[in-house]
């Protein structure tokens, strides 16, 4: 960070300064564990001299408190696979259903905002399509953020919602679902992926997006469709087609490498007769707004029945019980 020409790039000098940040925080973390041990064995030793019942549950108090921190401590600590460090990109995708699943889309990506806001992340809106009615029919996030990758992977999947519908007049009880897909977000200088042009095709078209808060009068979006994988990437963000198509490049080959990686994983996987990992499509969780109030994984069978928290991002418990069954 002294080199003078650190701020030459700044996009990666951010990124720097964030992993900084991130190893003194781990450090500092350790360091004020170890002084509330400390604490609570002194006031132990004088407990055993005097025994003192405000005291006695002064450092149960303090021992629940330390043992909360450890347990935060513990799971940033094993956030250790290759690309946890990373941003992520986050998409979602509404199933079949039409306005329900639509909106449902939005209900989570109001979600996931409330949650990365919650973590410090900076969140950038890369793609967004207007529902026919209300909601979205498909959002590509940008999540920035050290460890962003490591937390959200735990949400890549199928969610399932099941509410009195607000857009069926007969008010009957609807399922909806909405795919998350979550991929880390590679910069160019971390992936050598090459694209040949003859595998893909750029189209450019107007932008849109909900508000009006997207649109453009020129040709501004970009598509690119890769054939051989049949991966699709879209970008509006930028007013700017040049930016948006750097960009949409960018994703794409995230995507790609990402695809690569997990197909080592899965030839390893069938080498050795393992169980593949829940991947996409599989439903991973379910939210039930009615008869009843809960929200279970189904791969932890962690649930609650608080689901306006939940919804207002406090995803934290069932991140942190997906990591630690799979660390």
């Amino acid at each position: 960070m002294a080199d003078p020409e650190f701020w030459n790039n700044q996009e990666k000098a951010q990124e720097v300064i964030d992993a900084n940040n991130h190893l003194k925080k781990i450090v500092e973390g350790f360091r004020e564990i170890e002084a509330d041990v400390e604490d609570i064995e002194v006031s132990h030793e004088l407990l055993k001299e005097e025994n003192d019942e405000d005291m006695r549950e002064m450092i149960e108090e303090n021992v629940r408190e330390t043992q909360k921190k450890i347990d935060a401590y513990e799971l940033n600590i094993l956030l250790d696979d290759e690309h946890d460090h990373l941003s992520a990109i986050l998409e979602l995708h509404p199933g079949a259903g039409g306005t329900e699943s639509q909106d449902w889309a939005e209900m989570l990506l109001r979600m996931y905002h409330r949650y990365a806001e919650g973590q410090g992340w900076k969140v950038e809106t890369l793609d967004y399509q207007d529902g026919d009615e209300a909601g979205v029919k498909s959002v590509t996030l940008s999540i920035r953020g050290v460890n962003a990758y490591g937390l959200l992977k735990a949400e890549k999947g199928v969610h399932r919602l099941v509410r009195i519908s607000p857009f069926d007049s007969s008010g009957r009880r609807h399922t909806s679902f909405v795919s998350c897909e979550v991929t880390p977000q590679f910069d160019n200088t971390e992936i050598q992926i090459e694209v040949k042009n003859e595998d893909i095709t750029i189209d450019t078209y107007r932008a849109s997006g909900a508000g009006g808060q997207h649109v453009n009068t020129t040709d501004s979006a970009v598509r690119i469709t890769h054939h051989p994988t049949g991966i699709v990437v879209t970008c509006q963000n930028e007013r700017s087609q040049i930016k948006n198509r750097e960009q949409a490049m960018n994703m794409l080959k995230s995507k790609l490498y990402q695809k690569e990686l997990e197909d080592q994983k899965a030839e390893i996987a069938a080498i050795k007769g393992e169980q593949k990992e829940i991947g996409w499509g599989s439903q991973i969780r379910s939210y039930v707004f009615h008869p009843y109030s809960m929200v279970k994984d189904h791969r932890t069978n962690y649930e609650v029945g608080n689901t306006d928290k939940v919804m207002d991002g406090g995803l934290s418990p069932f991140i942190e019980a997906y990591l630690r069954l799979n660390m």
